[in-house]
């Protein structure tokens, strides 16, 4: 589905990506991983055109430079860690968003497809009731959900995802990954997402794509990548003591 050869991203004489190279196919969840600086969030940016890059990459073969915005929407849906929203939308205007690739023009209305899909999106993320609120009396983890059934609503094959559940409380992260776990079921479809946390990318990731400084350390299935071998050198640390250390704090606290 989703094909990058030798994506590069400079900044004046400054490379924060060389050369990286990764492939997703329907069906997969993929998780790029690595330390802070390693590079991660600009890849994912440039996947979504939002950085300039040389390099190719190719949805279903076609290189999507050269597709149209609306086109491209319809294959790739993007949701970031933040979302500064100073507009009283409220939670059912802003998933509606999501069909502005599939409308005729700005001022044509919403047909029964398109209410269809935004009803079902707000329903999946459980976000239904408060479709008439506005999103400015959201906590973080309602307005993520919101955004969350944006992207829903748009529908697309690809869902890229940057930290989605960053500076959440645990409640929501486990809601936020929950849904889009649901939402990878329907065949076709499959998530690129950037983590810092290692054990939400191997409880939820199928693929991973371990970075750092700029390149791929790593690639292929969840267990192969975070293993020792890789992960070790990367943090500079053993990762799994520490992973162990951090679960032996929990065993030992009473019930």
């Amino acid at each position: 589905m989703l094909e990058v050869k030798d994506l590069t991203v400079r900044y004046g004489d400054l490379t924060i990506v060389d050369k990286l190279s990764f492939s997703v196919e329907a069906g997969q969840w993929l998780m790029i991983v690595g330390p802070n600086g390693a590079g991660k969030s600009t890849a994912l940016n440039a996947v979504t055109q939002g950085a300039p890059y040389t390099g190719q990459v190719l949805f279903d073969g076609a290189d999507v430079r050269r597709k149209h915005p609306a086109e491209l929407a319809r294959c790739m849906g993007v949701l970031m860690q933040n979302h500064f929203v100073s507009y009283s939308f409220t939670v059912e205007e802003v998933a509606a968003l999501g069909r502005y690739a599939y409308s005729a023009g700005f001022l044509s209305g919403r047909d029964r497809e398109d209410k269809d899909a935004v009803e079902a999106a707000l329903q999946l993320t459980g976000m239904a009731e408060q479709r008439h609120q506005s999103v400015l009396t959201l906590s973080g983890g309602e307005l993520q959900r919101t955004f969350l059934a944006q992207v829903f609503a748009q529908d697309p094959r690809l869902l890229l995802l940057d930290e989605p559940t960053n500076h959440l409380d645990l409640v929501y992260q486990k809601q936020v990954f929950g849904l889009i776990r649901e939402w990878l079921k329907t065949p076709g479809r499959a998530v690129v997402s950037v983590v810092h946390d290692l054990s939400l990318a191997r409880a939820y990731g199928t693929q991973a794509l371990l970075m750092d400084h700029g390149r791929a350390v790593a690639q292929g299935s969840v267990d192969e990548v975070l293993s020792p071998e890789y992960l070790d050198p990367v943090y500079h640390m053993d990762v799994y003591a520490w992973m162990r250390h951090m679960l032996e704090q929990w065993k030992e606290m009473p019930r």
